[in-house]
């Protein structure tokens, strides 16, 4: 089963001690035996993980588990949800800078701001504002008199940037978009579109990669209430795969 996934053994005794997948029955000289249920359980697991995260690829299928394929299938829902949003709120960050870069004019009225405007303006906490100032995404200007950070609004623009970024699902893409955006500096504005612009590429590929995951739970779902109503497939069937 290990190799049918290209997986560890470890992985998969892992899913089972944390009630992933079913339990594995032995066999009479102690070994698991893995079945067609385990299979359909993995191939949701490895399909959804990707495009949910694997904390929302947990619940979903606990709740499967548990026999509440409904909690189940609102908690896809709402991440769905979360994704259409996001990907909302990228597109009013391009055409803001967008317009910015072109009428040099941005919604915002006054510069500069206090971390706590710049805060209020874009909702992220000021602690994630200044850790992101560590990391190096984001540099903000100094008042020369009392040294107080300060925000123009093309800093504006690079937060929200952040912040559809940190609210994606983590993988080695967001990574590299993190990496991009700590290069551009908040004044280069045709460098920020190009980086948004990849972004929403990258988000068009998520709600796919979202609808994949989807079709393969909704097959499990399908095969979990065959399974409740023909009985379990019993040790030794030609189904079964020993470990």
């Amino acid at each position: 089963m290990a190799a049918r996934f290209m997986i560890s053994a470890s992985t998969i005794r892992n899913y089972e001690a944390k009630g992933l997948i079913p339990p594995a029955e032995r066999s009479s000289n102690g070994y698991r035996i893995y079945t067609d249920q385990h299979a359909a359980y993995l191939s949701c697991i490895q399909a959804m993980a990707p495009a949910f995260g694997m904390e929302v690829t947990t619940e979903v299928v606990r709740c499967l588990r548990q026999g509440k394929p409904q909690d189940a299938m609102w908690i896809i829902r709402d991440t769905e949800i979360v994704l259409y949003e996001e990907k909302e709120k990228l597109e009013r960050l391009i055409q803001d800078i967008r317009i910015q870069a072109e009428r040099n004019s941005s919604p915002y009225d006054e510069e500069p701001f206090t971390i706590n405007e710049a805060s209020e303006l874009t909702q992220a906490p000021k602690s994630a504002i200044r850790y992101w100032e560590q990391a190096g995404y984001v540099t903000a200007d100094r008042n020369p008199d009392n040294c107080y950070r300060r925000y123009s609004r093309s800093h504006l623009l690079k937060i929200r940037l952040i912040q559809v970024l940190q609210s994606s699902v983590y993988s080695e893409d967001t990574v590299n978009f993190k990496q991009s955006l700590a290069l551009v500096k908040h004044t280069d504005l045709q460098g920020l579109i190009n980086v948004a612009a990849n972004v929403r590429t990258y988000l068009d590929k998520m709600i796919e990669s979202q609808m994949c995951g989807v079709s393969y739970f909704y097959q499990l779902m399908q095969f979990t209430r065959t399974r409740s109503t023909t009985g379990n497939i019993q040790p030794g069937s030609k189904n079964g795969i020993e470990e």
